[in-house]
């Protein structure tokens, strides 16, 4: 059964205890590439790396592309009640916010993908 790690470190680790790790980036890459938003991390890019370069570009595309924002997270499924519980008075808490549900989504397709 898949439960959804706490917190983005924990997400991480988790990916790279079941050597997932790899699939998580390239998952990441695929379907920022579909909402054409280029992003396309090594796969030697580090969790720390990874963690601080996924949540700079939320908070560019919060700030300056709001509507490929809102794109990309239709493309990637994000949940929308998680996104509207959110509080987005301070945009470098909710990029960082936001990062972790795009994290968590795309382990959770990651994941059911290797086990199923």
């Amino acid at each position: 059964m898949f439960v959804a790690p706490a917190n983005t470190d924990a997400l991480l680790t988790e990916a790279q205890g079941q050597s997932l790790y790899t699939k998580l980036i390239e998952q990441i890459n695929k379907d920022f590439n579909l909402a054409n938003e280029g992003i396309d991390f090594p796969l030697s890019t580090s969790p720390d790396e990874l963690k601080i370069q996924l949540h700079e570009k939320v908070y560019r595309m919060i700030q300056y592309k709001f509507a490929e924002y809102l794109n990309l997270l239709y493309i990637i499924d994000v949940n929308e009640t998680e996104i509207k519980k959110l509080d987005g008075s301070d945009i470098a808490e909710l990029a960082g916010q936001v990062a972790f549900l795009i994290l968590k989504r795309e382990w959770q397709k990651v994941w059911f993908r290797n086990n199923f």
